[in-house]
C-alpha cells in the first residue's frame, strides 16, 4: 500500500539557520520556497523531498520540545482509503485529511500507530511526476 517516500519534514524554530545548515549538509540549495514557512530539497536516487518547515506552522501536537513533531509523509494512490485503514487497523488520528492550497493536488493526513509513531500519508503531484521520469510502476 505505500508506494514511497513523497515528503520528510522537519520543523525548525530558527527558518534560516535550519535552510542553511541542510543546505551545507546535503550539498545542494533548496529548490522551493515559501517565505518565513518552508524550503524544500530534492535528494536521494529519486529525488525524494525533505521540507523544513517554520515551527509556528506544525500541527499541534508537534509544537513541543525539540526531538519532537517531524515524520515521512508517503505517497499513497487512494489517501481516503488509506487513512481509513489506517484507522481501522487501530490508529489514531493526528491530522484530518487536508487539503495544502486551492488546486495543487496535494493532500495531507497523519495517524498515530499503535505504537506511539506518526505515520504520514499524501497524494503528491511531484512524487509521480518524479515516478515517471524515472520509468516507476
Amino acid at each position: 500500500m505505500l508506494r514511497g517516500m513523497a515528503t520528510t519534514t522537519y520543523y525548525a524554530d530558527d527558518l534560516e539557520a535550519a535552510k542553511d545548515w541542510y543546505a551545507e549538509f546535503l550539498g545542494v540549495q533548496p529548490y522551493f520556497h515559501v517565505p518565513n514557512g518552508y524550503y524544500e530539497f530534492r535528494i536521494g536516487d529519486y529525488q525524494h523531498e525533505l521540507g523544513i518547515i517554520n515551527r509556528a506552522y506544525a500541527p499541534a501536537g508537534a509544537r513541543n520540545q525539540p526531538g519532537g513533531g517531524g515524520f515521512v509523509n508517503w505517497h499513497v494512490d487512494d489517501l481516503e482509503a488509506t487513512f481509513a485503514r489506517l484507522l481501522a487497523m487501530g490508529a489514531k488520528e493526528y491530522e484530518p485529511i487536508t487539503p495544502r492550497g486551492e488546486g495543487t493536488g496535494f493532500v495531507t493526513a497523519a495517524v498515530i500507530d499503535p505504537f506511539g509513531n506518526i505515520v504520514g500519508i499524501m497524494s503528491n503531484p511531484h512524487y509521480l511526476d518524479v515516478l515517471g521520469r524515472t520509468g516507476g510502476a
